[in-house]
């Protein structure tokens, strides 16, 4: 295994988040927390490869890890373990420091003793996740230190020296990046794998307990602290001006500051970059500086204009008359994700330039739309259908975050609304009060453990009138099959209670609850049937895995798949397969005879069950 096995000087590839697991494994963590989320998701799952590898191979696994049950409770432990004098991360996407936000925002009053990163990996463009928010807010909100990786080789620099630096503030640190540094692959430098402490002693502190006379206390000190963040900041190597001449400068930092040392060669322009890898705070005498030698300066970030409303700030502070270009002056957008082309062609509007690329990279090719669809065969496919067909038209849907949410795709179309990470059961219990609609929500598995808990409380405890489905398909599958609390191992590899969501959903109080297998579709409509029919909050639990892993697990074992296949002579061209099932891997012929491809298709055959004439069977068997 490359990421631990390659010696002190080697140089392999890495993504910007396997970079980050290995800084981290240099700094000599002892503890890793997560849930799982793109684009941060390969940070954790590089921690769980390791400590599986190192288990098979009858080593020591130098830290702990595990997939937490939400984020809140992964920075808690991180934060426990930080102030028992262990190195400790705790990875998630940017959403996810929402969940985690009451627990982050007290942790920066009461400090670390060991160092403590919390990394919130951005999705600017929405590739991955229901919205964009730029969570260098979150640096500004709680008062931490930031750092802002813009290759794979700093993002395991930052992460092996935010340590450091975690340590010397006594204050967590937010390690942030984006989409496109955590699934960059690029070329890092190793260096030696520091020795961890794996176990640490929690000396009692009454200020650790923040009361509000207590919380009064730590709030100057913590701003005290972010005065002595900012002298780091100042003499920090991430911070730094790349030399090229001319009045023009160009301030950037992520992913945008390769953009700019590509624009500036590409536009054949002399531009100074100051180059912003500790950004919060930023280093004011620094930025100063660079305003006072520069008649333009041209402000590179994405998403918000945080950057450039600081520089704006100084430049006004400190009477420095200079031109500064970016968001607020029309030339860049505050939607969505940079890329060369537009920064180049930015850039060139600004100083007038002429922009080489052709068309500003715009081509007139028309690619068809391939929007994203469950897998043939998904268990939530066959969940749907059967809620859909005894529904009443006019009910509401609320939905959540999984592979499920791809549910709001023509033919299905069973989802209304989205929120976050649990609020179908909570949108469940207004919607059942503000409305005489039906109501049958859905959440997954790992959405149930993570935040679906307190709604279904609520709607015990009030006598909400809804139906909340849990659909379980024994893992954590959109970010790459991790485990939840239902699973059987940990994120270690190590075997675990796992927990049933039938007893977990009886605890709360549920009177009606049924768990069916989806993938039998009579079974599951009588169940919709009797839970729309209750008087109350009712459960339905749609158990089945997930297909992938059904199809790897049946490999393992030798067995063979079923091939299915349309009987033309049987079929009565309804299409119902197609236009109201929705599997991908039917198609139609060009006699416009439907078909199915046997490639994609895996063999469940609930199809089967769906053709109202018989016309689709088993054919044969493939491995």
């Amino acid at each position: 295994m490359e990421i631990i096995e390659a010696r002190p000087g080697e140089t392999i590839l890495l993504l910007g988040n396997e970079a980050i697991t290995r800084g981290a494994l240099e700094a000599g963590v002892d503890f890793a927390t997560t849930y799982p989320g793109t684009p941060s998701s390969e940070i954790a799952d590089t921690f769980s490869k390791i400590a599986r590898y190192l288990k098979k191979k009858g080593k020591d696994v130098p830290f702990y890890f595990e997939y937490s049950t939400n984020e809140k409770v992964a920075l808690e432990i991180s934060a426990a373990a930080s102030l028992s004098g262990l190195r400790s991360l705790t990875c998630m996407k940017h959403v996810g420091l929402n969940v985690a936000s009451d627990a982050f925002m007290t942790f920066m009053y009461v400090g670390c003793k060991g160092g403590n990163l919390i990394i919130t990996a951005d999705d600017p463009g929405c590739h991955s996740s229901q919205n964009e928010q730029d969570n260098r807010y979150y640096a500004l909100f709680g008062n931490a230190p930031m750092l802002e990786p813009s290759n794979p080789q700093e993002a395991k620099d930052m992460t092996k020296e935010g340590f450091e630096i975690s340590e010397k503030l006594g204050l967590p640190l937010i390690l942030r990046t984006t989409t496109r540094v955590s699934h960059t692959r690029g070329p890092v430098k190793i260096e030696e794998i520091k020795e961890s402490k794996k176990k640490g002693r929690f000396e009692k502190n009454p200020f650790m307990v923040t009361v509000p006379s207590v919380a009064r206390a730590r709030h100057p000190v913590l701003l005290e602290k972010m005065k002595e963040a900012e002298k780091l900041s100042e003499k920090s190597r991430f911070n730094r001006i790349i030399e090229n001449g001319g009045g023009v400068g160009i301030v950037a930092s992520g992913i945008s500051v390769g953009y700019a040392l590509d624009a500036v060669n590409i536009l054949g322009i002399d531009a100074d970059i100051l180059k912003l890898g500790f950004t919060n705070p930023l280093p004011r005498d620094l930025c100063r500086k660079f305003l006072e030698e520069h008649k333009k300066i041209i402000v590179l970030e994405e998403l918000e204009p945080i950057l450039e409303e600081k520089l704006k700030t100084i430049a006004f502070d400190s009477g420095i008359k200079v031109e500064i270009y970016g968001k607020g002056s029309g030339h860049f957008s505050r939607l969505y994700e940079y890329n060369l082309d537009i920064v180049v062609s930015g850039i060139s509007k600004i100083l007038g330039v002429k922009n080489p690329l052709p068309d500003g990279g715009k081509t007139d090719l028309k690619l068809p739309s391939r929007p994203p669809v469950m897998c043939p065969g998904c268990p939530h496919r066959a969940s749907y259908y059967s809620a859909k067909k005894v529904a009443p038209k006019d009910t509401i849907y609320p939905t959540d975050i999984g592979c499920y949410t791809l549910g709001r795709s023509p033919p299905l179309e069973m989802a209304d609304v989205l929120l976050c990470m649990g609020s179908n059961a909570g949108m469940a219990c207004g919607f059942a009060r503000a409305t005489d609609q039906k109501i049958i929500s859905f959440m997954g598995d790992s959405t149930f453990f993570h935040a679906g808990l307190p709604a279904i409380v609520d709607a015990v405890h009030h006598n909400h009138d809804c139906v909340i489905t849990i659909l379980d398909n024994r893992t954590t599958a959109m970010t790459g099959h991790q485990p939840h609390p239902g699973s059987e191992l940990t994120g270690m590899g190590e075997k675990a209670r796992a927990l049933d969501i039938e007893d977990v959903v009886r605890g709360l109080g549920i009177e009606h609850v049924e768990t069916v297998d989806p993938t039998n579709l009579k079974e599951t409509e009588e169940a919709f049937k009797r839970a729309l029919d209750f008087k109350g909050p009712a459960v339905v639990i749609c158990k089945h895995p997930c297909i992938l892993l059904e199809i790897r697990d049946k490999r393992k074992r030798g067995e063979k798949i079923p091939i299915y296949q349309v009987n033309l002579d049987k079929c009565r061209h309804c299409n119902i397969c197609i236009l109201k099932f929705g599997c991908p891997a039917f198609y139609f012929d060009k006699d416009k005879n439907v078909r199915i491809n046997e490639e994609l298709c895996n063999g469940c055959g609930v199809c089967t069950q769906v053709c109202p004439f018989n016309a689709i069977e088993k054919v044969g068997e493939k491995r």
